[in-house]
């Protein structure tokens, strides 16, 4: 986490929490949410549009930021630690993207390298790692690279539910609906 981040939240240690403004896609895109896009539906899944989705981040500061300062808490909520406030993300698929590179390095979406130890299939043919930083979808662009690991036995994908994916490795894919109905449910 960056030491102004660091320093922000201690002085001001009660800021609220920030939910629905921001999604990461299973490409390990980053997008902004505002109301509008907040209001014609969630960022994944069903009742999902493109109007939905929101603005795709293009300025690669930001990004690295968002990257940097990216992290989950104890109930599998990941978020980006945006100064004094924590921003919840709302997941496409899972916390992680990999990509995958030529000399067999597996890299997140933020740039991170990690070491699988577990391989997975869904329903639609996506292919998720375990790794030491927690599991993830594979880039579609990567598929024939992973093709190549999986031929060369460095991973032997064991067939999955996507829908059983959250609970089984402890994410949350939407803390913004799940605020909701804990909010619904002490009414």
């Amino acid at each position: 986490m960056d030491e102004i981040v660091k320093a922000a939240m201690a002085k001001w240690p009660n800021v609220p929490h920030c939910y629905g403004w921001l999604g990461l896609d299973d490409r390990g895109r980053w997008w902004m949410r505002d109301e509008a896009t907040q209001a014609a539906g969630p960022f994944a899944g069903p009742g999902a549009s493109v109007r939905s989705r929101g603005a795709e981040l293009r300025h690669d500061k930001l990004i690295a930021f968002i990257g940097r300062n990216y992290a989950a808490d104890e109930q599998g909520q990941w978020y980006f630690q945006n100064g004094p406030q924590r921003v919840y993300v709302e997941l496409a698929c899972t916390p992680w993207v990999w990509r995958l590179q030529p000399d067999g390095r597996v890299l997140s979406h933020t740039g991170v390298a990690a070491r699988p130890c577990g391989s997975w299939i869904d329903e639609q043919g996506r292919l998720y790692l375990e790794t030491d930083l927690g599991l993830g979808v594979v880039h579609s662009q990567d598929m024939h690279q992973a093709a190549d690991a999986i031929d060369a036995g460095r991973w032997t994908p064991t067939p999955c539910l996507a829908a059983e994916l959250p609970e089984r490795f402890g994410y949350v894919l939407s803390p913004a609906a799940r605020r909701a109905s804990a909010s619904n449910a002490s009414r």
